[in-house]
């Protein structure tokens, strides 16, 4: 058993899709046509790190509810954790983008740490391998 996929809420595909291929290297796995359980047109697109694991299905937003949750999945926590093998050009990429830094890099007992906030609000934690 493992985990396949896990929502990642959007407020558009597009964007989405640049702030994980272009920015975090990820691979977009499934860009596909789908609908909405009542008829309506949407996509079906799966982001994943490089060489598999668990991805993302990157899912627009579907009406005010889940608009105000775009950015804030968990309520200001730190969201997501991203292990990268080479930490400092994975630091430049983010800075390179323009990416919001939140506070500095640190040293802790996990590995070196730098909170991020991706282009729709959440809080990231980039990670040393």
């Amino acid at each position: 058993m493992h985990l396949d996929l896990a929502t990642f809420v959007v407020p558009e595909y597009d964007e989405a899709v640049e702030f994980f291929r272009d920015v975090l290297g990820f691979e977009v796995t499934e860009d596909v046509p789908a609908t909405t359980n009542d008829g309506r047109p949407k996509r079906w697109v799966v982001v994943r790190p490089p060489g598999g694991g668990t991805g993302f299905l990157l899912a627009r937003a579907d009406g005010p509810v889940q608009t105000a949750r775009v950015g804030d999945q968990t309520g200001g926590r730190v969201t997501f954790f991203l292990r990268v093998d080479d930490f400092p050009a994975a630091y430049e990429k983010l800075v390179a983008a323009g990416i919001e830094l939140v506070g500095p890099v640190r040293e802790e007992s996990y590995g070196t740490l730098q909170v991020f906030r991706d282009p729709f609000g959440n809080l990231w934690d980039l990670l040393s391998g």
